[in-house]
C-alpha cells in the first residue's frame, strides 16, 4: 500500500509536469503572435520613410503628414479602433525590410515594392497601389529615353526596385546611389547627375513643384505597394487584418481619396 501511494504521487507530478510544459508552450505562442500583441500593447509601431514627400514627410509644424501617414491611421484605427494609438518609427529604403525582419517595427508603410525577392525576407499584405518606374531630368537636358542614358551618371536610391531595374535597363548607365530622395534631388539639379529614376508616385512632386524639371511620360515597370512585416507562423494573424482592412478601404473609396488629397496618379 505503501509502494502504491509512492507510485501514484509520482504519477501525479509527472502529470502536472507535463501540463506545466504544455501550458508553457501554448503561453508563449499565444505571447509569440504579434497580431495579439499589438493589442496587448496597444500601440501599434509602423516604419514610414518620412523623406518621401508626398507620402512621408514633416510639415511646417514638424508634423508627420502625406499619403502614408493617412493610410497608417486608418490601418491604426482598424486594428485598434483608435486613430492615433501608433507609433512612427522612421526608416530608409535601404533599412526599412530589415527593420520589420527583425521585428524593430510591426509593420512598415513606405511605398514597398512586393518582388519575390524580398518575399523571401518578409512578408506582404495584399497590394494596396501600382506605381511604375519613371525618369526625372532637367529640361535642358537632352536625355529624352532609356537610351539616351548609357554613359551617363543616373542617380538611384539604395536598396529600391529602380536601382536593380536600372541595371537591367541600361547596363551602360554610370549609377550613383543616395540615401535620400531629397539628396538625389539636390544632386540633379546641382548638374551631378543627368537623370534620377524612382516610381513616379515619388518624382511626380518635383516635376509638379519645380518647372526646371521634367518628369519623361514613359513608365518601364509596374511596382505594386504592400506594407511589409516579419515573416513567419507569429505574423499570419497581423496579414489577415491588414488585407481585411486593405480590402475595407478599397470599397470604401478610402485609398482612390488619400490619392486625390495628396496628388498621387494611379
Amino acid at each position: 500500500m505503501k509502494h502504491f501511494g509512492l507510485i501514484l504521487t509520482l504519477i501525479v507530478l509527472v502529470a502536472i509536469w507535463i501540463f506545466g510544459l504544455f501550458a508553457d508552450s501554448t503561453k508563449e505562442f499565444v505571447e509569440g503572435d504579434l497580431y495579439d500583441e499589438i493589442l496587448s500593447r496597444g500601440k501599434i509601431k509602423i516604419g514610414i520613410n518620412m523623406d518621401s514627400k508626398p507620402f512621408g514627410f514633416y510639415d511646417e509644424k514638424g508634423n508627420p503628414a502625406g499619403f502614408d501617414v493617412d493610410f497608417a491611421h486608418y490601418i491604426t484605427q482598424y486594428i485598434l479602433k483608435e486613430r492615433d494609438r501608433m507609433e512612427i518609427v522612421p526608416v530608409t529604403p535601404s533599412n526599412r525590410l530589415i527593420m520589420a525582419s527583425a521585428g524593430e517595427v510591426d509593420i512598415v508603410i513606405s511605398t514597398v515594392t512586393i518582388t519575390p525577392q524580398r518575399q523571401e525576407i518578409v512578408s506582404f499584405s495584399i497590394p494596396y497601389d501600382t506605381a511604375g518606374q519613371a525618369i526625372l531630368v532637367l529640361k535642358k537636358s537632352s536625355v529624352r529615353s532609356l537610351a539616351d542614358l548609357s554613359g551617363e551618371t543616373v542617380g538611384v536610391i539604395f536598396g529600391t526596385t529602380a536601382e536593380r531595374n536600372m541595371r537591367k535597363l541600361v547596363p551602360t548607365a554610370n549609377l550613383r546611389g543616395f540615401r535620400s530622395y531629397n539628396e538625389a534631388y539636390s544632386a540633379l539639379k546641382a548638374g551631378q547627375i543627368n537623370a534620377l529614376t524612382s516610381d513616379d508616385t515619388i518624382l511626380s512632386r518635383y516635376a509638379l513643384d519645380d518647372n526646371e524639371v521634367l518628369l519623361l511620360p514613359r513608365r518601364f515597370s509596374s511596382e505594386p505597394y504592400g506594407i511589409a512585416f516579419k515573416k513567419g507562423d507569429s505574423t499570419v494573424k497581423l496579414k489577415q487584418n491588414i488585407d481585411y482592412a486593405i480590402k475595407d478601404m478599397q470599397q470604401k473609396n478610402v485609398l482612390n481619396r488619400l490619392r486625390s488629397k495628396w496628388g498621387i496618379g494611379g
